[in-house]
C-alpha cells in the first residue's frame, strides 16, 4: 500500500498514470497467484471477515446492475475488495455461487480484453426473454422491436431504416416522447451504453450514416429464436415460413445449448 500512496502523491497530471498502474498491478497479482497462496491468504482472515466481504461485492454488484450498466473488474478492486485483493479469486468464487443460487443470476465476462462483466438473469430464460430494461415494459418492448428488425435485416439495419419503422408505430425520434423522452438518446445513447446494441458509423458515407448491431448483452439475455416467435406473433405467420433466418436461429440455439 505505501508504494501506492508514493505514486498517486505526484500531483494531478500524474494520478490517471497511476491508476492505470495500480489496475495492472492488480491484474497482474491476482493473475500470478496460485489456488495455494490464496488459500492460505484465506486462512490468515475469519471467516466473519471473508463473508462480510463476500457480502459487500455482493451488494455492490446488484445495486450496479439495477442500472443495467457494465461492471468493470478494476472497479470491483478498488471499489469494494480493496486491501482483500489477495484473495480476490475466492471472493468471486462464493459471489457467483450466491447470485446463482440465491438470486439467479450469473457473472458472465462481455469483454475479455478489459475484464468487463454483466450480471445475466438465469431464472426465467426457460420461460421467455429475459431484458428487463429499468423494468419498463415500454422500453422493453421498443428493444425488442429493434432487435428483431436488426435480426431479419441480416443482423445489421441503418439506422435510417430503424427511424423510419419507429416512425410507422408512431415513434418520431425527432420529437420528446412521454414514455420514452427523448427517443434518439434512449435507441443511440442509453441502449448502446447498456450494451444491448452496438451503434457504429458506416465508412466512407456522405452524409455520414450509423448502423446498428446486436450488443453483447442481447446475445445473453434473449435469442434469435425468441425474436423470430415475436416477429411471427406480430405478422400471424409460422416461423419456419423464414426459412434462412429460422435456419439460423436454429444454429444459434443449437450452439448456445451445447455450450451450456
Amino acid at each position: 500500500m505505501s508504494q501506492q500512496r508514493k505514486r498517486s502523491r505526484g500531483g494531478p497530471g500524474t494520478q490517471h498514470g497511476a491508476s492505470q498502474v495500480e489496475e495492472v498491478e492488480e491484474y497482474s497479482f491476482t493473475q500470478t497467484q496460485t489456488p495455494t497462496q490464496v488459500q492460505r491468504n484465506l486462512e490468515k482472515r475469519s471467516s466473519e471477515q471473508v463473508d462480510q466481504k463476500v457480502g459487500e461485492v455482493l451488494q455492490y454488484l446488484l445495486v450496479k446492475d439495477q442500472k443495467k450498466l457494465p461492471i468493470k473488474r478494476a472497479d470491483i478492486m478498488k471499489s469494494v475488495v480493496k486491501e482483500y485483493k489477495d484473495i480476490y479469486p475466492e471472493i468471486m468464487n462464493r459471489v457467483g455461487r450466491k447470485l446463482q443460487q440465491v438470486f439467479g443470476l450469473q457473472l458472465e465476462e462481455i469483454d475479455t480484453k478489459n475484464h468487463i462483466f454483466i450480471l445475466v438473469n438465469r431464472l426465467q430464460r426457460v420461460e421467455g426473454d429475459n431484458m428487463h430494461v429499468d423494468d419498463n415494459t415500454g422500453k422493453l418492448g421498443l428493444l425488442t422491436v429493434i432487435l428483431s428488425l436488426i435480426f431479419m435485416k441480416g443482423n445489421v439495419a441503418k439506422e435510417s431504416v430503424i427511424w423510419e419503422t419507429l416512425r410507422r408505430l408512431r415513434l418520431d425520434p425527432g420529437e420528446k416522447n412521454s414514455e420514452f423522452g427523448d427517443l434518439k438518446k434512449l435507441v443511440t445513447e442509453e441502449f448502446v451504453r447498456q450494451k444491448y446494441l452496438e451503434y457504429t458509423r458506416i465508412p466512407h458515407t456522405e452524409p455520414v450514416e450509423y448502423e446498428f448491431r446486436w450488443g453483447p448483452r442481447a446475445f445473453k439475455e434473449t435469442s434469435k429464436m425468441k425474436l423470430l416467435e415475436f416477429v411471427s406473433k406480430i405478422q400471424n405467420k409460422d416461423p419456419q415460413s423464414w426459412v434462412s433466418h429460422y435456419k439460423e436461429a436454429m444454429e444459434e440455439a443449437t450452439a448456445t445449448a451445447a455450450h451450456h
